[in-house]
């Protein structure tokens, strides 16, 4: 056997028995192609997750905003300054 190849045992569609040599190369690539399918899953989901966060911060701070504004009408203070 060569240096950085595997054999492996596996069945075929037949389920006989068959031994088939894995490279170094074609396992390297086989995972490259794997992990790259995954940051390219995780880069999306960071986008969506990036502006529902954005949209969340937006609306909690208007809300915030309105809801003081209107205590601040209903509790506001009636001053009267008089001149002695």
């Amino acid at each position: 056997m060569e240096s950085g190849e595997w054999t492996g045992q596996a069945q075929n569609n037949q389920g006989e028995a068959m031994t088939e040599r894995i490279s170094r190369e074609a396992l390297h690539g086989a995972m490259e192609d794997l992990v790259g399918e995954g940051e390219e899953t995780v880069a999306s989901a960071a986008r969506g997750a990036v502006g529902v966060a954005g949209a969340t911060a937006v609306l909690s701070v208007t809300l915030a905003f309105l809801l003081g504004r209107r205590k601040g009408r209903r509790s506001k203070a009636v001053v009267e300054v008089r001149r002695i």
